[in-house]
């Protein structure tokens, strides 16, 4: 290689890079704008250094300059880059392709230039050069040819410049090969426990260049049980959010990751990315029940429990190892709690559809039997809200609702549908686990509020007063059994999921789309994933009841599209004494 070559292949860089910056000229008032003259500027300056200064005029003080500004070229190229993608309209795809190519042109040409340039190889360009930089050499060495400020002030600037390239460097390894994260929750505990420190390998999972669709191939096929980093689908994902995603990445590495800018609207941090385990796979419709997940396929039309879910999904925390329970904050059930839940569930599975139908009726006709008791003095007519038909107010207002439902013409006629509408039909759940699940569920909350409601109505037409009816036996037995109830209900998006993706308008099954997943996280009573909104709303428990009870529900599944998968989690680095490629360390 000589001077000659050398200039050529600077001029070819520098053309590379003057078509890259034509890619990105813009038209709209918005920050896309400064993309172009960034770019332009750069590339003008680089070309007039090497081609000018260096090559032909042989200022070779500019070595040093050109070797600079070669070493931050891709990068200026890759914020411009951002930066005409920023603004409020995109580019097409086919114009992201070309510029994307000429990035990797000229940031080639670079590496093979920086190459040259390095001094330990500049004797093979020109014997002039390599004499200029033996002496340059020998200057550094000298302590008395420099002040103490000059001396000072350039090694400043020497720690400031490898700092900034040593943050685009890492920059592009987390985007294309490899990226560190520390686990923020305890959504995957026991697997994961927060601060807990993975590797995460993204080659295979087609990642691509800052908003765009450029990139590389998808070549990961994912598999029930990986544990995945994805972007997290709650939140918004237009130009705008994916801006200032990458900002604020840029900025954590900066400021050592003590800056974190990635936050809502709100100003709250940002659960994203998420670390979740892939549970349900493309071409399959899923239920869980009880805790047990089931799918099925096309191929498959019956629900079929995933052996598989229960090897990882964690229930009772209380039953983890012993060396890791010192590292978990938060344990949602005590094992009383566990035991009570699973006492409700076994109860429900066995509940007499026919004897709970004959004691909703007796329930109803010994109301509307004290109802005729009490003075004709009834007045107006009776209906409750959703809202009032929540599990909680059922309980908890059970006293004002007797004393509503008593004084209004229609009492005892709305409190007789209310226990026994749901006598009326026989539905068929197909094999809907959850439908009948939460129907079952619907009957055993109406048996226990009809019994609150007869036995205040008892206890009111008998002329007793508030304080007495607490002492009451009766209502305490009936009390202890809805707090059981309602604890349960307070578990139910947690500890079950309806079918997803749910049936079309006609019943018939849908499916995970292809490239799409589920995922979940292993401790089930404290997760927030893709099972649940971050919004909540009341909801019924079942519509074959026109009467039914409702809860505050968070229930939302949705599946992730394979392009927000970052990667999987290849390594546990920290803490060293349970570093290892994940599998099932809690179990």
């Amino acid at each position: 290689m000589n001077t000659k070559r050398l200039s050529k292949l600077a001029l070819l860089c520098g053309s590379f890079s003057a078509l890259f910056s034509l890619t990105l000229i813009s038209f709209h008032a918005d920050i896309s704008l400064i993309a172009f003259p960034l770019s332009l500027a750069f590339t003008a300056f680089f070309l007039f250094s090497s081609i000018k200064k260096l090559f032909s005029e042989n200022k070779l003080v500019f070595i040093s300059v050109v070797r600079e500004l070669l070493q931050y070229l891709p990068y200026v190229l890759l914020v411009a880059f951002v930066f005409r993608r920023a603004g409020e309209y995109g580019t097409p795809f086919a114009l992201d392709v070309i510029s994307v190519i000429l990035w990797l042109l000229a940031s080639a040409l670079t590496l093979v230039l920086l190459h040259y340039l390095n001094p330990k190889y500049i004797s093979k360009v020109s014997g002039e050069w390599a004499s200029f930089v033996e002496k340059q050499k020998a200057e550094k060495k000298n302590p008395a040819s420099k002040s103490l400020v000059k001396s000072s002030v350039r090694e400043l600037l020497s720690w400031i410049d490898a700092l900034v390239q040593a943050v685009f460097m890492v920059l592009l390894l987390n985007i294309f090969i490899v990226q560190l994260y520390e686990i923020p929750s305890e959504s995957m505990v026991p697997e994961f426990l927060v601060k807990d420190r993975v590797v995460v390998f993204k080659t295979l999972s087609g990642p691509k260049f800052p908003l765009s669709e450029v990139g590389l191939p998808y070549l990961k096929k994912y598999k029930r049980g990986d544990i995945v980093v994805f972007r997290n689908p709650h939140y918004s994902n237009d130009r705008k959010s994916e801006v200032r995603t990458f900002l604020s990445q840029l900025v954590y590495m900066c400021t050592l990751t003590k800056v974190n800018l990635n936050v809502d609207e709100n100003g709250n941090q940002k659960a994203d990315p998420l670390v979740k385990r892939v549970c349900g796979l493309e071409g399959e419709q899923l239920m869980m029940q009880d805790g047990i997940l089931y799918s099925r396929t096309k191929d498959s039309p019956e629900f079929k429990a995933v052996d598989s879910d229960s090897s990882w999904a964690t229930w009772n925390l209380n039953d983890v190892k012993p060396s890791l329970k010192s590292g978990i904050r938060d344990f949602p059930l005590r094992d009383s709690d566990y035991a009570e839940m699973l006492s409700v569930e076994e109860e429900r599975r066995s509940l007499n559809l026919s004897e709970a139908a004959s004691e909703c009726k007796k329930i109803a006709a010994s109301f509307e039997s004290v109802f005729k008791k009490l003075p004709n003095s009834k007045k107006g007519r009776i209906s409750f809200s959703d809202e009032q038909l929540d599990v909680y107010s059922l309980f908890i207002n059970s006293s004002y609702l007797t004393a509503s439902l008593l004084s209004s013409e229609n009492g005892s006629v709305w409190f007789s549908d209310f226990m026994s509408d749901w006598c009326k039909g026989n539905p068929d759940f197909a094999g809907d686990l959850y439908a009948e699940a939460n129907y079952r569920l619907n009957i055993m909350i109406k048996l226990v509020a009809g019994k609150m409601i007869l036995r205040n109505a008892e206890l009111y037409a008998q002329g007793l007063q508030n304080d007495v009816w607490q002492n009451d036996d009766m209502r305490s037995a009936y009390i202890a059994e809805a707090q059981k109830l309602y604890s349960y209900v307070m578990l139910l998006d947690l500890r079950n999921m309806p079918v997803f993706p749910a049936n079309d308008e006609n019943g018939n099954p849908r499916y995970i789309p292809e490239n799409c997943y589920f995922m979940m996280g292993d401790n089930r009573f404290n997760s927030l994933d893709m099972r649940h909104s971050y919004d909540r709303w009341n909801a019924k428990l079942t519509n074959f009841d026109s009467y039914s009870v409702t809860y505050t529900s968070d229930m939302a599944p949705q599946y992730v599209s394979r392009s927000r998968m970052l990667g999987t989690t290849s390594y546990r680095f920290w803490p060293v004494s349970r570093a290892g490629v994940p599998g099932h360390t809690g179990k």
